[in-house]
């Protein structure tokens, strides 16, 4: 005979893996950077002390008595070139062996950048690099920095690149590559002064040898493009809250043509400044949270500076919607199967969020009682599960030496590393949902 139960919601999960928001240049726990009070008109960077790891150690952080930050479960991290290739081909691998080191220990995943450079003189290209060929200056009273066009720089970048890869891609902790394209930063605002060929080398080594790890590039269309004809390709577009870069660059410019990249790939957007100075220029929190979640957003840098305390609600809403959401909400099966025979189940499971999982963590079955614990890999592809129900129906095999007797049936999200909490009112440990009992062997 067939059984069948139907599961409320229970409240949204804030703190899932891979989703939510990030960390910059800190993790977890961190003290939070000061506010600051931007002045466009000094014309320069208010963030220079803030924008490379590690963080310079007289950088004020007093930000946990103006705001607060949301916990989160990615630390986002960009380093320069000149602190991983101090010297011409001598790789300094022990700074990201640390990163991915205090990210295990706090529970995150990084999503990573090496940066070319930064614009201050301070955060430049390496000083080896400078003694080979040209490399401009920051323009006295500009902001920003340009890369050096000659070949040099981006073959150069584009080794150290591939170097980071063969060396980490394994890692499961280095999460996603943050693609770097020439400009300050790596965030490409001059990648079109580069020849087409240069760009697809460098992107290439990505490909080459990011084969574990997730690639989000910038709103560059093209590039975009190129990369997704070969493999997913997720996008990190910085500048959110902007009044022009919502109604303008990320609508008519950017995501031409990439707006269904969210599918198969992640979505991350950054902070223009950040939410404390989006409170004196008097934006919308709820509008740009709710432009964020139409793009199908995973996760957010808000820069790891305070959040003003009274926006408190509105992060808790971004966070129940944004990225993943995942609920059993009906489930069938047969309630007493054969030892040796099929237990067929069919599943209702709901993603209230505004993306899919892009990891592909297994969904197990657990059938624990009298005979002991069993488990079941059910073989789902839970990376398939969209906005909306999935439902699915697939048959177990039943061991014939399964002692007969009741057992509960339950599911889970996880693996040696992660586990996803299900927003299903039933009883649980975090880990396991049960969703109903059956009896083994009482129909033979």
């Amino acid at each position: 005979m067939k059984e069948f139960h139907i599961f409320k919601r229970s409240a949204p999960v804030l703190d899932n893996p891979f989703i939510g928001f990030t960390s910059f240049q800190h993790f977890d726990g961190d003290p939070l950077w000061s506010d600051i009070v931007v002045r466009p008109e000094k014309r320069f960077c208010e963030t220079e002390d803030r924008e490379c790891y590690p963080v310079p150690k007289d950088s004020e952080h007093g930000g946990d008595a103006e705001g607060f930050y949301p916990t989160t479960k990615i630390a986002y991290i960009r380093i320069l070139w000149k602190e991983f290739e101090p010297e011409r081909g001598q790789y300094n691998y022990d700074i990201i062996e640390d990163v991915l080191k205090k990210a295990r220990a706090c529970g995150h995943v990084v999503m990573f950048r090496l940066m070319p450079h930064s614009t201050c003189e301070r955060d430049d290209l390496p000083d080896w690099l400078k003694a080979l060929i040209p490399c401009p200056a920051r323009p006295k009273g500009m902001r920003v920095k340009d890369s050096p066009t000659h070949p040099l720089f981006m073959e150069l970048f584009t080794e150290a690149i591939a170097k980071i890869g063969q060396r980490f891609d394994s890692d499961k902790t280095l999460n996603m590559m943050d693609i770097s394209l020439p400009g300050a930063w790596g965030e490409g605002h001059q990648w079109r002064a580069f020849p087409k060929e240069a760009i697809i080398r460098l992107v290439d080594a990505y490909l080459e040898n990011f084969q574990n790890t997730h690639l989000l590039c910038a709103c560059a269309p093209w590039v975009c493009e190129y990369i997704r004809q070969k493999r997913p390709c997720g996008w990190r577009a910085d500048g959110v809250g902007h009044p022009r870069h919502l109604f303008d660059f990320y609508s008519h410019e950017h995501f031409v043509g990439i707006d269904d990249y969210w599918k198969d790939a992640p979505i991350s957007f950054e902070s223009y400044w950040w939410l404390g100075e989006w409170k004196r220029q008097g934006w919308d929190v709820r509008d740009v949270f709710e432009r964020m979640l139409a793009w199908h957003v995973s996760h957010f840098n808000a820069k790891h500076m305070p959040i003003p305390h009274e926006w408190k609600r509105d992060v808790e809403y971004l966070l129940s919607k944004m990225g993943y959401h995942l609920a059993i909400r009906f489930a069938e099966y047969e309630n007493a199967p054969k030892q040796g025979g099929k237990l067929p189940i069919r599943l209702t499971v709901e993603n209230r969020g505004v993306a899919p999982i892009y990891e592909k963590l297994p969904f197990w079955v657990r059938l624990k009682g009298e005979g002991g614990e069993w488990i079941f890999d059910s073989n789902r592809d839970i990376t398939k599960w969209l906005p909306g129900d999935a439902a699915m129906a697939f048959e177990l095999d039943v061991p014939a030496d399964m002692p007969k007797g009741e057992y509960t049936l339950s599911f889970g999200i996880f693996d040696d590393e992660f586990t996803v909490k299900l927003e299903t009112e039933t009883a649980n440990d975090g880990k396991w949902y049960d969703v109903g009992t059956l009896n083994v062997g009482a129909s033979q």
